[in-house]
């Protein structure tokens, strides 16, 4: 049986626009209420100026009310999986300790948020 939540990270990744560097990388997020937000890469000519697929997806979910994640699942070519970047990581961290899945042709990998960014900029630092 297919998760739902990859299912949807990998159709997210078959959307994805990415002329430039032809890496396609699909995400998800399963809120608290069940509910799936998908996001995918997408590239621009001024390199700095594309947006992560994990960032699109809290984007999505955000706009759709979401707040709080259960779990997350990124998908890519890339073996082994390619966890998400610095900047992705800082973003996921301000949602929560979720588990988060990066999910390759031949496996996957798996963390909690705060594995993968153990001291993050929270807003305990703004108070």
């Amino acid at each position: 049986m297919t998760d739902p939540l990859e299912a949807a990270a990998r159709t997210a990744q078959g959307r994805s626009y990415a002329p430039y560097s032809r890496y396609r990388v699909g995400a998800a997020l399963e809120a608290d209420d069940g509910a799936i937000y998908a996001g995918c890469n997408v590239e621009n000519a001024s390199y700095g100026l594309t947006i992560c697929a994990e960032r699109a997806a809290i984007c999505a979910a955000v706009a759709g009310g979401a707040r709080s994640f259960r779990r997350a699942v990124v998908v890519s070519d890339s073996d082994p999986p390619a966890a998400p970047c610095g900047a992705c990581r800082q973003v996921l961290a301000e949602f929560g300790d979720f588990e988060l899945s990066a999910v390759g042709p031949r496996g996957a990998l798996r963390w909690r948020v705060t594995e993968l960014l153990p001291a993050a900029f929270s807003r305990e630092q703004l108070a």
